[in-house]
């Protein structure tokens, strides 16, 4: 996928669901990496704000993105609290105490495995 630049036809928030889509099962990724990836490194809350907003669309893995250190910090806008990890675990991501193990290993960057610097 090339970066897409944020343009009047299309929204912050689809820029990051369609990077979201591409984390494959078993890794997860960052609000900050995914903005970073987008070209806007400083805005990682509003990944966190299109994320809130992607759990009525099915299509995008909303439970792949974590904070920086792999806390599951969006775990409160699923249905449930535990729902996050439920769907982490379906994806055979382990997590304890909120926090993705061996988050080093499955962490996924869009910048390096989309291959744009």
């Amino acid at each position: 996928m090339q970066k897409t630049p944020i343009t009047k036809h299309s929204t912050f928030f689809n820029d990051v669901y369609e990077v979201v889509k591409l984390i494959p099962k078993g890794r997860v990724t960052s609000y900050g990496a995914i903005a970073k990836y987008l070209g806007t490194a400083k805005s990682s809350r509003m990944v966190g704000y299109a994320m809130n907003a992607a759990h009525a669309l099915p299509d995008v893995p909303a439970q792949r993105v974590v904070n920086r250190n792999g806390i599951l910090t969006g775990k409160f806008h699923f249905e449930t609290p535990t729902r996050m990890q439920e769907l982490l675990a379906q994806d055979g991501v382990a997590v304890i105490n909120d926090e993705v193990v061996k988050f080093k290993e499955v962490f996924w960057d869009p910048c390096i495995e989309l291959h744009i610097g």
